[in-house]
């Protein structure tokens, strides 16, 4: 399933009164869970992606609070860890004051040994990069400010 498709249905059951939302598409099945046990949603995406579709892996998933920044932040999409090239001692996708388009790869996140290409959502002029190579991210932490 599409990163983009996923984030947008995370985001439509956290903001409305669906407490579960359960899809199956050809690539596998979600299973998005909204927690009312705690004051800030959590979810649970469970997704079949690997060859065979009896693979599954279930990963709680809770958005994180960032501090206000100037320009526009790229957040991650998913838990994984970040890595700014695709390989080791490769270069990195974008570095500081790099200009992007809306659509360039940006990261890669690997995510249940999965590498998922990051894309960037709106052009414009890196001004921070958030993250380590190899650092762990979550949900909704921002990866990239651009302005």
């Amino acid at each position: 399933m599409d990163l983009r498709k996923l984030k947008t249905l995370i985001d439509l059951v956290s903001d409305s009164n669906v407490s579960e939302l359960e899809i199956t598409e050809a690539e596998g099945k979600v299973r998005i869970v909204k927690a009312s046990s705690t004051p800030s949603p959590q979810h649970t995406v469970s997704t079949a992606v690997a060859t065979p579709p009896a693979v599954q892996g279930a990963m709680p998933v809770e958005p994180s609070v960032a501090p206000q920044v100037a320009g526009h932040q790229i957040k991650s999409p998913m838990v994984g860890t970040f890595y700014r090239s695709a390989a080791p001692g490769a270069k990195s996708f974008v570095e500081i004051g790099d200009s992007i388009k809306a659509g360039q790869t940006i990261c890669i996140i690997e995510a249940m040994k999965i590498l998922n290409e990051i894309e960037s959502d709106k052009s414009g002029v890196v001004t921070q990069i958030h993250c380590e190579n190899g650092q762990a991210v979550e949900y909704g932490q921002p990866l990239f400010t651009i302005e």
